[in-house]
């Protein structure tokens, strides 16, 4: 029984904290800091800023030398041509070799150094491309943030007059029972229960639509049981529209990034042509290079030595008796000398400058400088290009933001009158004065009234972050 008893405790301690994962309501800027840390297009954007870090250590390495070590080692069996003595012998040989070779550009017109600046630049440009893209995640979260909180008042709007209709359709219906007022009258209010309740559906559908919206940004999968925070925020004037529209234009060239990201995209291209223009110049290289090699010869005729010495080295007898010539890896015994010993003897070295003119390349560099001109070209009318849309979109969002403020205040003044006249009808209705249409109609107007209010209250205070955000003010605190 005990047993039973823990068990169950256990699972009634599980299920409370499930409900207590599943209640969490996020704050906007719960939001935010999430979705800078997971949102998809701000990793893919990260992993640029971390290619162009590699780019600029690839830069780096080309003021370091190359060095490649290669070996090799070769069996020869049967008649050969002896590589020390140049005669044709019938025998098994050996020979391992290796070789270390070292280049180092002594100067290539400049263009190491001016890949190395290149390669900063890029870094910077990348690192502005990732704080454009943070940002514009931040605007679409905080947008999406503030329609649910629209679509969940919506919803709340559409439930009470869903509510008050179908108390009145209750009224009614005793009133037609009685006696005191037309069975059409109950018709339609029946007809306007039916058409709130598709309302309530629609907003809910809507609700759950941005809900989604914004759990994608975030990427969450379980976005059916996620919510965010009930937060009152208030549709009040904001410091930044007392600026004038050129005020925060010239705030915005300084805050922004989007002009910051095409300026360092033009000293990019900049670059791009005297890294071009450098391939005209001569490229001097330096060269060293180190080989050595070793033999053995399993079986040796034809060859004579001194038998007072066992360690001279034998040689190889012509038609007349004489030497001709001694291989120098082989005493008389015709055992391999040591491995260091032949090493040491057959060692090399070769080193020294190498230039290169360039004079006539199928004009395959005065191309590339072309194409680089041509980039950089585009390069300056981006930059131009950002700061007319810049400026447009400070007016433009300055403009929309008066202009939702003047909705939303306009809005209010129709709700405090539409409120005024359901009142109104509500009285002249119950004393019979008002048939259930007009009634109706003056109940949805309410209704239009108050849902009119929750989007230009919302609209208001999303454009007036994009002002705020261009100004340089950020959408939350920073993380």
């Amino acid at each position: 029984m005990k047993k039973i008893n823990y068990i169950g405790f256990i699972l009634l301690l599980l299920s409370g904290l499930t409900f207590q994962a599943q209640a969490k309501k996020w704050t906007i800027q719960e939001c935010v800091n999430y979705a800078l840390e997971h949102n998809i297009s701000i990793k893919q954007t990260d992993l640029d800023t971390k290619v162009a870090n590699i780019d600029k250590n690839a830069a780096f390495g080309s003021f370091l030398p190359a060095v490649n070590v290669t070996g090799s080692h070769s069996w020869n069996i049967g008649l050969n041509q002896n590589i020390t003595t140049g005669l044709l012998e019938n025998e098994t040989t050996q020979f391992t070799s290796a070789q270390l070779n070292a280049n180092v550009d002594i100067f290539k017109g400049l263009q190491n150094q001016n890949r190395y600046r290149r390669a900063n630049l890029a870094i910077i440009s990348a690192q502005y491309q990732l704080t454009k893209m943070r940002d514009d995640v931040s605007l679409n979260v905080a947008n999406a943030f503030l329609q649910i909180l629209f679509n969940k008042e919506n919803i709340k709007v559409q439930k009470e007059q869903l509510a008050n209709n179908e108390r009145q359709f209750q009224r009614t219906q005793e009133l037609v029972n009685a006696g005191s007022v037309p069975r059409g009258d109950l018709l339609d209010i029946k007809a306007t229960v039916a058409d709130n309740k598709q309302k309530v559906i629609l907003a809910e559908n809507a609700f759950l639509i941005s809900k989604l919206s914004l759990a994608q940004l975030l990427q969450l999968e379980d976005f059916q049981n996620f919510d965010v925070a009930d937060e009152d925020y208030e549709a009040k004037q904001s410091e930044v529209m007392f600026q004038t529209p050129d005020a925060i234009y010239k705030k915005a060239l300084e805050e922004r990034v989007e002009v910051k990201l095409a300026k360092a995209n033009l000293e990019v291209a900049e670059k791009d042509v005297t890294i071009a223009k450098g391939a005209y110049l001569p490229n001097l290289i330096g060269f060293y290079s180190f080989s050595s090699r070793v033999g053995y010869a399993d079986r040796v005729t034809g060859r004579i030595a001194d038998v007072n010495n066992p360690y001279s080295p034998i040689g190889v007898v012509d038609g007349t008796g004489q030497v001709v010539s001694v291989p120098n890896y082989t005493n008389v015994l015709g055992s391999p000398l040591p491995f260091f010993t032949q090493f040491n003897d057959n060692k090399g070295h070769n080193f020294g400058l190498q230039l290169n003119v360039p004079i006539l390349n199928g004009f395959s560099v005065k191309n590339n400088v072309e194409r680089s001109k041509v980039a950089l070209e585009r390069s300056k009318i981006a930059l131009a290009q950002s700061q007319l849309d810049l400026e447009r979109n400070v007016y433009q969002a300055f403009t929309d933001a008066n202009g939702a403020f003047n909705s939303y205040e306009s809005a209010v003044v129709a709700l405090e009158a539409r409120e005024s006249a359901f009142n109104y009808a509500k009285e002249r209705y119950a004393v019979g004065m008002m048939n259930a249409f007009d009634f109706n109609q003056a109940q949805s107007l309410f209704s239009n009234a108050q849902s009119e209010v929750l989007r230009t209250k919302y609209d208001y205070i999303f454009r007036t972050k994009i002002v705020e955000f261009y100004f340089g003010i950020p959408i939350t605190k920073k993380p």
